[in-house]
């Protein structure tokens, strides 16, 4: 359900940072929106040297921004705690400081939204909308 993708610059990230930042935003998104840790999903890319600019000058520091697409309904106090919460635990997986870090979250009706061959349910209701799938598929997501 929701959808993070992380795009860095000036930085090379490991199979193990991948997977640390990935647990921590799904960790993150789960804690603070109680949602099951299996509607998140987290997507990595990198800039190419030279192709990230801030205010119009070439950025050589490194930088990390997360975008994330999020059904709508949830308080700012949430997604606040959320997006702090992220803050913190990337900064200090890739040991830069939060200034280097910038996190932007979009919400998006669920109306909006297909996951597994669904419109996704509202906030709240994804115990029921997690009955309609298939054995098959609830056995293969992680817990």
């Amino acid at each position: 359900m929701p959808t993070y993708t992380v795009t860095v610059a000036n930085l090379s990230l490991s199979p193990q940072q991948k997977a640390q930042i990935a647990e921590a935003i799904t960790a993150a998104h789960s804690a603070q929106t109680g949602a099951p840790r299996f509607f998140a999903q987290v997507l990595f890319s990198a800039a190419n040297e030279g192709d990230h600019f801030v205010g119009g000058r070439l950025n050589t520091a490194p930088q990390v921004y997360v975008h994330g697409l999020v059904r709508e309904g949830r308080s700012i106090a949430i997604k606040q705690a959320l997006m702090s919460q992220m803050l913190e635990e990337i900064a200090q997986i890739l040991n830069i400081t939060a200034e280097d870090v910038w996190i932007y979250l979009q919400d998006m009706p669920a109306t909006q939204m297909i996951e597994f061959g669904r419109f996704l349910p509202a906030p709240g209701d994804e115990a029921e909308w997690e009955k309609g799938m298939t054995q098959g598929k609830r056995d293969s997501l992680p817990n």
